[in-house]
């Protein structure tokens, strides 16, 4: 269980300044503790450590960083179970995707383990003529400065992760805001930091109300912001964010494509679609929304995942058995409610699930919806997905690039010749060949394209974008 409050940490130091923020359970709604609120000083204190802190943090060798990384990792196993009922009660994700959440939190911490002692240079051959000549040119990898990191709800540990570990092993010091609904599972890192020898303002892990932390976006002392979230608030933030360099994860509305050849394979597609839609309550930006399948496999496919959609269990998050727990808030749960109910009006037909109460969303598969909808232009955040029929592979890529969203692609296919032209066609940050795009591992570059975000996460790619470029030019000769 939680305790019953939980400090925020100012310049690696716990600070419990108020138990202002609630935080509740998801499934209950009850308040299950409380957290410490960051106000506007607290925040541009934060800032001014992390700037102190930069010439401690150069002098801090790759090891060092190395052995903070491995800490974390053998202190997160450590607290395994802690953590995964922390992320169920906070964030209302069953039980067994708790536990997921955690693995994958301790395997993004050993890659930037790894990472942190091969962030490495190289030489640059000067003598390209006559001019040059006896001229050798070096460049090195030096840390980016100070950076703001605000992180979503959804995944409220690793998606820290994936912008804590990397800023550890490229030696920058940073401010975290966590989401306000999911604060815990950032502050147990925080504790697990405080544990180290890191230089005093290395991080600060600053719970705030969005309209209270203007400073993480405007502060020029910051020289890179990384921001996962919706895409209506990422690139309003980018728009305020000035001079700093600004990474942006963002939403989706993924789609998977089912080839014709796949009818002897339907039990392992439907059990993949079914998790990439419905998962945590299909609260990912890279769920599977969109489900296109050949036409002559459609009703085969049609009928095998309405019978998995209806076997899934909604209910209580901590019961083993639970697949569908809560949404986040029952508002979002209305809001996803009011664009189903507007497909339904404009021709869709729902043939599985569509019930709501509160918060609890059932699994829910809809077919002949309106491309106009709502529900299929925009980001679902729910689990609800589309079910719809095509004749042609290449118009089915070219429906797929039908969305101001890019992040990840799922194509199901034993065609080598079709899995190139997805990847050679679709307007995406990654094609995922023979399972849901919602695949993720934790080094891998992710991140998307048009209304999906800028730039790229995975551990490496993050820690390029978390340093730059230095060259030292030498004259051998003269």
């Amino acid at each position: 269980m939680l305790k019953p409050a939980y400090p925020y940490y100012l310049a690696n130091e716990a600070v419990a300044a108020n138990t202002d923020l609630e935080v509740t359970d998801k499934y209950s709604g009850e308040v299950a503790t409380r957290v410490a609120l960051a106000d506007a000083k607290a925040i541009d204190a934060a800032i001014g450590a992390a700037v102190a802190a930069m010439p401690a943090l150069r002098a801090y060798a790759p090891f060092k960083r190395q052995a903070v990384l491995e800490h974390c990792a053998k202190r997160f196993r450590e607290r395994f179970d802690e953590l995964a009922m922390a992320l169920c009660i906070e964030a209302g994700k069953p039980i067994n995707d708790s536990r997921g959440e955690v693995t994958r939190l301790i395997d993004t911490f050993k890659v930037a383990a790894e990472e942190s002692v091969r962030i490495d240079g190289e030489i640059v051959n000067l003598e390209i003529s006559p001019r040059a000549k006896g001229y050798r040119g070096c460049v090195k990898r030096v840390p980016i400065g100070p950076c703001s990191f605000i992180s979503p709800f959804n995944f409220p540990l690793n998606l820290a992760a994936h912008k804590v570990a990397p800023a550890l092993a490229a030696g920058v010091p940073f401010v975290l805001k966590p989401a306000s609904r999911t604060p815990v599972g950032a502050l147990i890192i925080g504790e697990v930091l405080a544990e180290t020898d890191l230089p005093k303002g290395t991080f600060s892990i600053l719970p705030a109300h969005r309209d209270g932390a203007d400073l993480f976006t405007t502060d020029e002392r910051f020289r890179l912001l990384s921001f996962t979230g919706s895409p209506a608030v990422g690139w309003d933030l980018k728009r305020r964010a000035g001079k700093k360099k600004v990474i942006l994860e963002l939403g989706g509305n993924a789609a998977a494509i089912v080839d014709a050849d796949q009818r002897d394979k339907l039990d392992y597609v439907v059990d993949r679609l079914a998790f990439g839609a419905f998962y945590q309550s299909g609260q990912s930006c890279i769920g599977v929304q969109r489900i296109l399948a050949h036409d002559a496999i459609y009703d085969a496919l049609r009928e095998k995942l309405i019978a998995k959609t209806k076997s899934l269990k909604m209910g209580d998050p901590k019961d083993e058995q639970t697949f569908v727990g809560p949404m986040i808030s029952a508002s979002e749960a209305r809001r996803l409610a009011g664009w189903m109910d507007a497909a339904v009006k404009g021709g869709a037909k729902i043939v599985a699930g569509g019930r709501v109460d509160g918060a609890m969303f059932e699994a829910t598969l809809l077919e002949n919806v309106a491309r106009a909808s709502d529900l299929y232009r925009k980001e679902a955040f729910g689990p609800v997905a589309i079910l719809e029929r095509f004749q042609d592979f290449g118009e089915a890529l070219d429906t797929v690039n039908d969305s101001e969203f890019g992040l990840q692609a799922g194509v199901f296919t034993d065609s080598l010749a079709h899995a190139h032209r997805a990847w050679d066609a679709l307007e995406v940050g990654g094609v995922v060949i023979n399972d849901v795009p919602s695949f993720r591992v934790d080094n891998m570059p992710y991140g998307g394209v048009k209304d999906s975000g800028l730039g790229r996460e995975g551990v490496r790619y993050a820690i390029e974008d978390m340093t730059e470029l230095r060259l030292m030019v030498m004259r051998e000769t003269w």
